[in-house]
């Protein structure tokens, strides 16, 4: 059967692969899915987003749901809804997170306000391609309604989740960039909740992105960086479009490496009590050898998300997330948070009583590199069988993808789940030893592609 979901929901450019026809049909599919029944429906700020979410709604209402419309809010705020208001059996939400501005997307959300198992996303894709819908009669037709109670019920619960005594004591001086996401409607005032001082970029909803691109990594944020220098901030913070990620900027105006404040705050969870930490494999040794002292363990897993919060719930972890912002605090819930995240650093500074850019230094020392190679999806598969045989006779990890591992240091590539591209993850403890394992990683996609 042809798939649908990618690592991450459903996604493509908008009027190409992303169309209202296709957010009907899906709409239709989950209704079906969920046997009729309210169906939370959000949006980020992206200009395709009301004539995709009115099309999902108008699939989910034919197939006899009610829809509860929360608007625009962090896909994790919808997520908390669905989970703790005990108003929805799931959720639509329309966003393609950080991809490029002409891209969007459809995520679907279960009771518990995870994203749906694979077992799940088969169940819809199979009525979908079968086109066993349920039709609702006229007189049972599902209805709509607004629901502003979302951003209120998740700002509280991340207040009650930190302690907003000690931020506020401290009053920290944040620079925060939302991106023009949907981050802008609840973290400029959840910060300003907790007391600091807050200069904002790219602060108000606009689906153009005219600030920056989605994705938050360091050659989208030099108006960040920049900026956190000039006031003498303690520390500057970025969202993705949808605001479920949450990257750092140190007081110093340096770039944070998604591993490193990641390894940051797995520190802070296990310490004084252990416990299981969960994460792909595509994050670096560091949280192995921050988590350890503490008396707990890791689990590796296969990247995405929904996949790192799945594996914690079954496994009672007490921590978990992404080398990309992505972190999961499964007292919360159980889906990456920007907001929360951008809370619980906060948290870590008060406490520590240390500049950001002193506790990185502290952390043992290790080179991360990143890049990517575009790779068309109809090549994806056989690119990677490529790259396997490539590495034959190599200690090699493949969880997901291809991992291969030496004495001083590791790479992996791997499809990417959501874009046209493979992904090149290089960690070692020399910054030239890192760059040379990202140029192999990289050589070995264009071997496999037929290209150099």
């Amino acid at each position: 059967m042809t798939r649908l979901f990618g690592t991450n929901g459903i996604r493509g450019v908008v009027g190409e692969g992303m169309t209202p026809d296709l957010a009907v049909s899906i709409g239709r599919a989950v209704g079906t899915f969920f046997e009729g029944g309210p169906i939370a429906l959000a949006r980020d700020t992206r200009l395709s987003g009301p004539m995709l979410a009115r099309a999902a709604a108008s699939g989910l209402m034919s197939a006899g749901s009610d829809v509860i419309d929360l608007g625009i809010v962090p896909t994790p705020c919808a997520q908390f809804f669905v989970a703790k208001s005990g108003q929805a059996k799931g959720a639509i939400i329309v966003t393609a997170s950080h991809n490029p501005r002409e891209f969007n997307g459809l995520k679907t959300i279960d009771g518990r306000g995870m994203e749906m198992s694979r077992e799940d996303e088969e169940s819809i894709e199979a009525i979908y391609f079968d086109g066993r819908f349920q039709v609702a009669p006229w007189s049972d037709v599902g209805a709509i309604r607004t629901d502003e109670t979302a951003i209120p019920r998740y700002t509280e619960a991340i207040l009650s989740k930190v302690d907003a005594d000690a931020i506020r004591k401290r009053a920290p001086m944040v620079v925060l960039d939302s991106g023009n996401g949907a981050g802008c409607v609840v973290t400029p005032y959840l910060l300003r909740s907790l007391g600091c001082r807050i200069l904002t970029l790219n602060g108000q909803p606009d689906g153009a992105f005219p600030g920056r691109m989605p994705e938050p990594t360091p050659d989208h944020l030099g108006d960040l960086m920049r900026l956190v220098t000039e006031v003498h901030a303690d520390v500057g913070i970025a969202h993705d479009g949808d605001a479920d990620r949450a990257t750092f900027v140190d007081d110093t105006g340096a770039f944070v490496v998604g591993d490193k404040s990641l390894a940051l705050l797995a520190g802070a969870a296990v310490q004084g009590r252990g416990g299981t930490v969960v994460t792909p494999v595509s994050t670096s040794s560091l949280i192995d050898d921050v988590v350890r002292p503490s008396g707990g363990n890791v689990i590796r897993t296969r990247v995405g998300s929904p996949i790192v919060g799945r594996t914690m719930f079954e496994s009672g972890a007490v921590f978990g997330g992404e080398e990309n912002g992505g972190v999961i605090f499964p007292d919360h819930q159980f889906c990456r948070d920007g907001a929360m995240t951008a809370a619980k650093m906060l948290e870590l500074l008060v406490r520590a009583g240390k500049p950001l850019s002193a506790l990185l230094a502290a952390l043992p020392q290790y080179h991360i590199t990143k890049g990517k190679v575009d790779v068309p999806v109809e090549k994806r598969d056989a690119v990677l069988a490529g790259i396997v045989t490539i590495a034959k006779g190599r200690k090699v990890d493949t969880t997901d993808g291809v991992k291969i591992l030496e004495s001083d240091g590791s790479v992996l590539v791997r499809p990417s789940g959501t874009e046209p591209i493979f992904r090149v993850y290089a960690e070692a403890k020399t910054p030239a030893r890192a760059e040379a394992l990202l140029a192999e990683g990289t050589a070995m996609i264009r071997k496999a592609l037929g290209t150099r």
